[in-house]
């Protein structure tokens, strides 16, 4: 540990509380009248591609939606020519396919130069024949792609009963939403032509090789042959059932909003499950859900006109809980306006009476804990319930009886939620099964959700500082995390990027546990982030390290990251070291004039592989916290 002359740390300690305040007074501005934040999540532009197509397809399209997306699909394009998922990465083939034909559908001219050269790039990655599934089901759709090249997903699938390999359960949430609705509109291939074709975005690739008979990827494209096989002669009663009972499943799990599971995947296709199946655009249904995707636009003025973005999903109850423990961790007073104001929004926000499909593991659990969103109450989250509770615990109330009941019902549902392993999944317990990711169809990311050190290490930290650090739960997840350390020292972050945002959870969460400062699992930790710290004196890591291990840690300094660092440091009683101090200094260096920071990185993701998030609020709630913390503990 280097030591640092008295006045130089009295003026370290003075700088980090001025950046603390600044901070606090930012994320107060910002908070909604009714309680609430809430940060726009910005994605990739498929979003857009996709809504808009959505709307040709159902002829709902208009010229102003038309001119808004494709100004900011337009305006998202690098210089290259191509559309990358993620700030600063590299060009996918996907969404520069998707975002070149929605801007044909807008009237580009494909000649024009930004055309030509996302054209380039799409010829240099194999062409339309080797863009994902999800991207040629969209071309289908419009004649531009043939439903027979593409794998059969049998809507049958809804009759497996739940203790069966492949039934929709074994899906994670996001994905069985998306898959049941697919298997309609894949069986009734629809084929509503466009005024264009794509013929300069084929390369003429042969179809990929099967592979070997004896992997379970091969044994499935053979299957696929079958399948395709029976769609043409289907048994007709069997199939008209099962279309049926998937539209049943399907509208059952419309939420209050109109959507399906909050994000958008399951929304559009679920939408266009339900048109296929004849449900008219005034329908309650269709209408609800059409109407429901104002919420999610964001628009903004520009000097070449206004904007029109389409959020993928929303987070105020994850934004809020995150905003309260971070102006408590401040040193907000527990009965201060905002937090009480917010406390109450959040104890509004609790789930009560719709059993979601968690219970179809967990049939006996009470129906309780929080989700991700406004109105996604069939899918609460064991990540939102910990943290929810991890805020409220420490609110002082004006009816401190409701608020401890809510937080011992999410207590009670997470440990109910704890998978046969010792850790937690975010949407369902012992979501494990691996065989659904070997299907043709899964190329589009995470299709399971097993459990991960983030969120399990949330949900160990809320049960520590509820006193449960000795029940069966808790040592149950911490074992969990001591066994699913890497190598390196590091834990990778499911939720966040990436091992910085999974390290930055578990040392705090293992630390509230009982598990020594000294102790090694904790010391490799540190040793980790000293070693990747960034000369700037932050932590940075590229989302590439989802793949790519010579990212991992590795990345443009962030706000947000630097926090999860100090958040870990100042737990493992590092707080005066140097890696602490430089960190806490570069916070204060490039905090912006109103108290803020920027961060154009995505520091967020969804599906690793496919689907990144950039969180607007990410950039203050965990820089005060760390912030916070860290001044605690020196005595700032």
């Amino acid at each position: 540990m280097t030591l640092t002359a008295p006045e130089n740390r009295t003026t370290e300690a003075g700088d980090a509380r001025r950046t603390l305040d600044a901070a606090v007074g930012f994320l107060r501005s910002i908070q909604h009248e009714r309680g609430w934040w809430q940060g726009d999540l910005e994605t990739n532009v498929t979003m857009d591609a996709e809504d808009l197509l959505m709307r040709e397809f159902l002829g709902i399209r208009t010229a102003r939606e038309t001119e808004e997306a494709a100004r900011w699909i337009r305006s998202q394009q690098r210089s290259d020519g191509t559309w990358a998922t993620f700030a600063g990465g590299p060009g996918d083939l996907s969404t520069t396919v998707e975002a070149w034909v929605a801007l044909r559908l807008a009237g580009d001219d494909p000649g024009a130069g930004h055309m030509r050269a996302a054209e380039k790039f799409v010829q240099a990655e194999g062409g339309l024949e080797r863009s994902r599934v999800f991207t040629r089901i969209w071309l289908a759709l419009f004649g531009l792609w043939s439903w027979d090249d593409l794998p059969n997903m049998p809507p049958e699938l809804i009759f497996l009963p739940k203790w069966f390999p492949l039934n929709v359960y074994d899906w994670a949430c996001w994905a069985r939403q998306t898959v049941v609705p697919l298997t309609i509109v894949a069986t009734l291939r629809p084929v509503r032509p466009l005024p264009f074709a794509v013929d300069e975005l084929r390369s003429g690739a042969a179809p990929e090789r099967f592979d070997a008979p004896w992997t379970w990827s091969g044994v499935f494209q053979r299957l696929d042959v079958g399948l395709h096989a029976y769609a043409r002669r289907p048994v007709a009663p069997l199939r008209r059932l099962a279309m049926r009972r998937g539209a049943e499943w399907i509208l059952a799990r419309q939420e209050a909003d109109g959507g399906w599971g909050g994000i958008q995947p399951p929304w559009v296709y679920s939408l266009l499950a339900l048109h296929l199946l004849g449900y008219p655009l005034d329908h309650p249904a269709m209408r609800a859900g059409l109407a429901g995707f104002e919420r999610f636009l964001v628009r903004r003025e520009t000097p070449d006109g206004t904007i029109r973005m389409l959020e993928a999903c929303q987070s105020p109850v994850w934004d809020t809980c995150l905003a309260v423990t971070a102006l408590l961790d401040a040193g907000v007073p527990a009965d201060d306006p905002a937090v009480v104001r917010a406390s109450t929004w959040m104890l509004d926000e609790e789930i009560r009476g719709v059993r979601g499909d968690w219970a179809v593991r967990r049939p006996e659990l009470p129906v309780g804990g929080w989700a991700f969103e406004f109105d996604n109450d069939g899918y609460p989250d064991t990540d939102d319930t910990a943290e929810v509770v991890l805020a409220l615990r420490r609110v002082d109330h004006p009816e401190p009886g409701r608020l401890r009941a809510a937080v011992d019902l999410g207590i009670t549902w997470n440990i109910g939620m704890q998978s046969s392993d010792g850790g937690w999944g975010a949407f369902d317990a012992d979501n494990t099964r691996e065989l659904v990711t070997k299907l043709p169809f899964c190329d589009f990311g995470a299709v399971i959700d097993p459990p991960s050190a983030d969120v399990t290490a949330h949900v160990v930290e809320m049960l520590a500082h509820e006193g449960l650090a000795d029940g069966e739960a808790c040592r149950r997840g911490v074992r969990w995390l001591l066994d699913h350390q890497e190598p390196d020292g590091s834990w990778f972050g499911r939720w966040g990027t990436n091992h910085v945002y999974g390290t930055g959870g578990v040392v705090p969460a293992l630390v509230a546990a009982g598990i020594r400062a000294s102790d090694p699992a904790v010391r490799r930790a540190v040793a980790w982030l000293e070693r990747h710290q960034n000369a700037d004196g932050g932590w940075g890591e590229d989302i590439r390290s989802y793949a790519d291990r010579s990212w991992v840690g590795r990345g443009e300094s962030t706000a947000s990251q630097t926090a999860w660092g100090l958040l870990a440091l100042v737990a493992a009683g590092e707080a005066r070291s140097a890696a602490a101090r430089r960190a806490v200094g570069f916070l204060a260096a490039t905090q912006l004039p109103d108290g803020s920071w920027e961060e154009e990185m995505y520091t967020g993701t969804g599906f690793p592989g496919a689907f990144y998030i950039r969180y607007r609020l990410y950039r203050m709630v965990f820089p005060v916290s760390a912030l916070g913390r860290w001044c605690q503990e020196v005595g700032a």
